[in-house]
């Protein structure tokens, strides 16, 4: 089944229509600590509503901590605790109203829970709207590895608004923002040339929401084709090899980085990698790597390091036994599937990336 997506600013209306839709028993909302301080408001008017609506059936909330650290098992024991002490059914409701976070953990916790439930997830990021809400991949961490457990369940509606974006600063807009870039390079040079031409330092909802749209839209093609990552959803993957790595090198190392810096760096290795093996061009990888340097910042590291990062690299889920597998691009719009590089080809990417971002 395809996801609904809508975009709107009306929120509460759209959470009426789908939980009208959706036939459902009881109906849960799982927050988290910071979605709870901004967003609740924003949908406590559709609570209000719904609870006078069925007095016999009202809405439940489930709270877990903020921040991707608790995307863990322990976490989403909790949650499926939660259900089951107040009695969710297999014909129960979950809405999953957050980031990233939210949306992969509470849509794990709705695809496993009495081997599945029904689910809503509300994108309050960017970075969650382009990525984590949309296209169906669930998951939790499983000690410091990204996404090591999960499962491919699509939510049965998706809602964007930029409504909730208004209160995100300027690191997690860019977050978000690195996973357009690489719907960019995924789609064609026009949508690639708005992404880098946009003004990301002033940027107002107006403006961001037809390349939001057209970044969702983007992923929405390829995951139609693919739903299971058979084959061409792997272009998907672009950035996360390297990016997942860097992901949980700087988590193990005690600095943390939101997941679309990591992607960022990830993107600028993996155009190195691609320029090196199926000659993708240069003037992009410049393009791409001068976008990010200005704008994330490069992420230190030295040849010391190289081997700690090629280690995570071995856990990637894209793998094929032994061979750490990317996905780099021929051209803009053409993604080159199933690459391998051997520890001597990474390391010498690395030494690249270190060139281009001026370390």
């Amino acid at each position: 089944m395809e996801q609904q997506i809508l975009f709107t600013n009306d929120i509460c209306e759209a959470l009426k229509d789908f939980t009208t839709k959706i036939l459902h028993d009881r109906l849960f909302i799982l927050f988290d600590t910071e979605t709870l301080h901004y967003c609740l408001p924003v949908v406590t008017p559709f609570m209000n509503d719904y609870d006078m609506a069925h007095p016999n059936m009202k809405i439940e909330t489930i709270f877990i901590e903020h921040t991707d650290q608790a995307k863990t098992i322990e976490t989403l024991t909790e949650v499926w605790q939660a259900l089951s002490n107040r009695h969710a059914s297999r014909h129960s409701l979950l809405i999953n109203v957050g980031g990233g976070m939210v949306t992969d953990l509470g849509g794990f916790a709705a695809a496993t829970f009495k081997r599945g439930i029904k689910f809503i997830n509300v994108a309050t990021t960017l970075l969650g709207a382009v990525d984590a809400a949309v296209g169906g991949k669930t998951g939790v961490n499983l000690g410091s590895l990204k996404n090591e457990v999960g499962a491919f369940a699509p939510a049965d509606a998706v809602i964007i608004s930029t409504k909730f974006f208004e209160t995100l600063d300027h690191v997690n807009l860019l977050s978000g923002y690195a996973e357009m870039l690489k719907h960019g390079l995924l789609s064609d040079k026009q949508h690639l040339n708005d992404l880098l031409n946009y003004d990301i330092e002033h940027w107002d909802t107006e403006t961001l929401l037809p390349l939001l749209k057209t970044s969702v839209q983007v992923k929405q093609q390829v995951v139609r084709q693919d739903p299971y990552e058979k084959g061409l959803r792997k272009a998907l993957n672009l950035g996360h090899t390297f990016g997942h790595a860097f992901e949980t090198w700087c988590m193990r190392n005690g600095h943390p980085v939101l997941h679309g810096y990591a992607i960022a760096w990830g993107l600028v290795c993996e155009l190195i990698m691609s320029h090196q093996q199926v000659t993708f061009p240069s003037q992009t990888l410049y393009d791409i790597a001068n976008f990010v340097k200005e704008n994330y910042g490069p992420l230190n590291i030295t040849c010391n390091d190289y081997p700690a990062i090629y280690e995570l690299m071995t856990h990637d889920k894209k793998n094929e036994g032994d061979e750490i597998v990317f996905t780099l691009m021929h051209n803009v719009g053409d993604a080159a599937l199933n690459y391998t590089a051997n520890k001597e080809q990474i390391g010498a990417t690395l030494d690249i990336y270190r060139d281009l971002m001026g370390i």
